[in-house]
């Protein structure tokens, strides 16, 4: 038995609607790389009785997870809680295990148990990988962005008013996240350049904003979310709005109240706003028309989880003029650690979203591509796109120009 509940299970109308919006689908043309048959499966085990095999276990980690299938789905079927649960049940029968090799199994408890939830620790790791890129010993197909020992040095609390409760009017907190804050800082620091245009007054979070657990959710970790996600609440006490600057990190936030199961959770969850969502509706001073073109990639927990794709175009249209690809959306293969857990899978997907943005910016001279994720810019750059987070490109457009990497 796996640990579904039965009447979402039971939703699925087997239409099909959901198959064009699946990425695996899309690349494969496979039934069983379907939500559909996904969810065909599921059924089979929870009430057939059909083994939780090594096949299962194979049809639920090819999952991207990006939760496309959901805004099609007639009968409201909550795909992604049912992956979540499907891979806690494999996490519990111990299959995934004896699917996987031993290397996969080590990465994966280090990362998730030892790296993820001690921001200290992946300092660490990332002045390693700082050195490694100079050596030059750090494979493309990683995506790992260029490190700066100077912005790695400063760290991100010099760059606001400080840490501790955000009260006032205009105060917020900005949620810094684990990779991001790690391997993308200077886009943080855009963020609040940002933030502080539009009026706001910037906080970090206290002890215990380490990590979301974004990336726990999707392998089946849900405890271990749920605990992570817990300290991230008692970090910010309050009622400032919590921003996020992170798609993944950002759907987590707004779920916290579903997650961890409490009052305060709930509470929490109504303050997390996507960046994009609290400046859309504010004048950016210094912010004016570029005359430029940007690509606008949705990351899917943005476009199909948080449902603010509009507050991205509706930002960006500030200083730019926005392009829209032609593939309704689609995911990009980044899927949190997926394009490293699954990396044929992630390039193929990606493969087709590198062609989407050609076509969209084909006359359009020099563009830009903006992403408001960090796996999807890190993914996309690793497939050759030239792709920015948005709060770095909007950072850039405003007068006078935001001080260089080497300033800040």
């Amino acid at each position: 038995m796996l640990p579904i509940d039965d009447h979402d299970l039971a939703r699925c109308v087997a239409c099909g609607l959901c198959l064009p919006a699946c990425p695996t689908w899309r690349v494969t043309g496979l039934e069983r790389a379907s939500p559909r048959g996904r969810i065909a499966a599921m059924r089979a085990v929870q009430w057939d009785g059909a083994p939780v095999d090594a096949e299962f276990a194979a049809m639920m980690d090819e999952c991207v997870e990006c939760r496309g299938c959901e805004p099609v789905c007639p009968a409201f079927v909550p795909f992604g809680h049912l992956m979540e649960a499907a891979r806690a049940g494999l996490r519990a029968e111990r299959v995934a295990g004896r699917r996987r090799g031993m290397v996969r199994r080590t990465g994966e408890w280090f990362g998730y148990r030892v790296v993820l939830p001690r921001h200290r620790l992946l300092m660490a790791l990332t002045w390693l990988a700082w050195l490694a890129q100079r050596l030059r010993v750090v494979p493309r197909r990683l995506g790992l962005p260029l490190l700066s020992a100077r912005s790695l040095r400063r760290p991100l609390a010099r760059s606001v008013v400080g840490r501790g409760e955000a009260s006032g009017a205009d105060a917020v907190y900005l949620f810094p996240g684990c990779v991001m804050d790690a391997w993308m800082r200077e886009d943080h620091r855009a963020a609040i350049h940002v933030i502080e245009a539009a009026g706001g007054q910037v906080r970090l979070p206290g002890r215990g904003s380490d990590c979301c657990g974004a990336l726990h959710l999707h392998a089946g970790r849900i405890g271990e979310a749920a605990r992570l996600l817990e300290r991230v609440i008692g970090s910010m006490p309050g009622d400032a709005p919590v921003l996020v600057d992170s798609a993944g990190c950002g759907a987590v936030l707004k779920d916290a109240g579903r997650v961890v199961g409490t009052a305060e959770a709930r509470s929490f969850a109504t303050r997390v706003v996507d960046v994009h969502e609290w400046l859309m509706g504010r004048e950016i001073r210094g912010l004016s028309l570029t005359g430029a073109s940007v690509v606008v990639q949705d990351p899917c927990h943005l476009r199909h989880v948080q449902n603010a794709d509009a507050a991205v175009r509706a930002t960006l249209s500030k200083a730019f003029e926005v392009v829209e690809v032609d593939d309704g959306g689609l995911c990009c293969g980044a899927g949190g650690a997926y394009a490293l857990l699954e990396p044929a899978l992630a390039g193929r997907i990606r493969d087709r979203k590198v062609e989407a943005v050609a076509r969209a910016g084909a006359d359009r001279g020099d563009y830009r591509v903006a992403s408001a994720n960090p796996g999807c810019v890190m993914h996309l750059r690793a497939g050759g796109v030239d792709a920015r987070h948005s709060m770095s490109l909007l950072a850039d457009a405003i007068a006078p120009p935001l001080a260089t990497t080497e300033d800040r």
